[in-house]
């Protein structure tokens, strides 16, 4: 799958792609039926497929101060998307488009892609300021020569999935709920940077990845299992926050793998979260800090029966 950074780099093969266009926090099992959608028109008209989303995401530039909790990074976005049959990703800076009106950003769809068929949810809105809604997107599709397929909302359990609910399940630590939604555990993927070395030092050397998202949709301690340092997946517990006790300002997540002491610096790994053991706490020593991270152990251990 070819990564297009702006679409003056768009190669004359993908002219004539089938385009779905969107942020796709999260890759959801709503994102997932678009996806599938997008594939099938790719296969019926024989034109390569191609996903049209944004960095930084729209509501991350409007509320810089205080963005929604993402999902995905554009890392981890790729990665999924890698495994989902589409031909393209091209990346967009929003902040070099939020002012272009809806009918001039549907003529940049004709002029320079030539899409014979865009997919879109239901609630879906572009333009300047939002103001071009789907029912105008088909409108444009009559004039100018091409299709708009409207996929409706994908539901489970009788709700809506959403960017929005996977957020709020995982701020409230119900990870199941979250995975039933997006269908896969929830990760985070990255790679292995060095830190302090104080999880070493207590007797639990850990992993750690920087966030690399304005906000983190979860935090505190964690059984999980860690992916991409052996065949299968290993067993560990984690720590996702600031690291109170010692002082620590920089988020990060710092992931102990049982029974594992290989060196892990600059490798990519990808954390599953399996179950919420606690939140972080600000402990009145290092003694008592360890005595704790121990439990946290043994619970993780016991959660994951290893």
């Amino acid at each position: 799958m070819q990564l297009i950074r702006g679409r003056r780099h768009l190669h004359e093969s993908l002219r004539g792609c089938v385009v779905t266009i969107g942020g796709y926090d999260g890759i959801h099992l709503g994102h997932q039926a678009l996806l599938e959608r997008l594939r099938e028109h790719g296969r019926r008209l024989s034109r390569p497929t191609m996903m049209l989303t944004f960095e930084p995401l729209p509501r991350e530039h409007f509320l810089p101060t205080d963005p929604p909790p993402r999902l995905t990074t554009l890392r981890e976005r790729w990665r999924l998307i890698c495994g989902m049959g589409l031909d393209a990703m091209c990346l967009l800076r929003f902040c070099t488009i939020r002012n272009t009106p809806g009918e001039q950003f549907v003529q940049m769809l004709v002029s320079e892609f030539g899409v014979p068929a865009i997919v879109v949810g239901h609630d879906f809105r572009f333009g300047r300021r939002g103001d071009y809604s789907v029912s105008e997107l088909q409108a444009a599709g009559e004039r100018l020569g091409f299709t708009v397929d409207v996929v409706p909302p994908v539901l489970v359990d009788g709700e809506r999935v959403s960017s929005t609910a996977i957020r709020t399940a995982l701020d409230a630590g119900d990870l199941k709920r979250a995975e039933r939604w997006l269908g896969r555990p929830y990760s985070m993927r990255g790679r292995v940077v060095r830190g302090k070395r104080l999880g070493r030092e207590l007797g639990y050397p850990t992993a750690n990845l920087r966030l690399e998202r304005r906000r983190s949709p979860l935090a505190g301690i964690f059984a999980v299992r860690v992916h991409g340092v052996a065949t299968q997946a290993l067993p560990g517990v984690a720590s996702l926050g600031t690291r109170p006790t010692v002082d620590g300002v920089e988020p990060l997540l710092e992931a102990h793998i049982f029974d594992f002491s290989g060196d892990l610096y600059g490798r990519e790994i990808e954390v599953e979260f399996v179950q919420k053991l606690r939140e972080e706490l600000r402990f009145d020593s290092v003694e008592a800090l360890i005595v704790q991270m121990e439990q946290d152990a043994a619970a993780a251990r016991s959660i994951l029966k290893v």
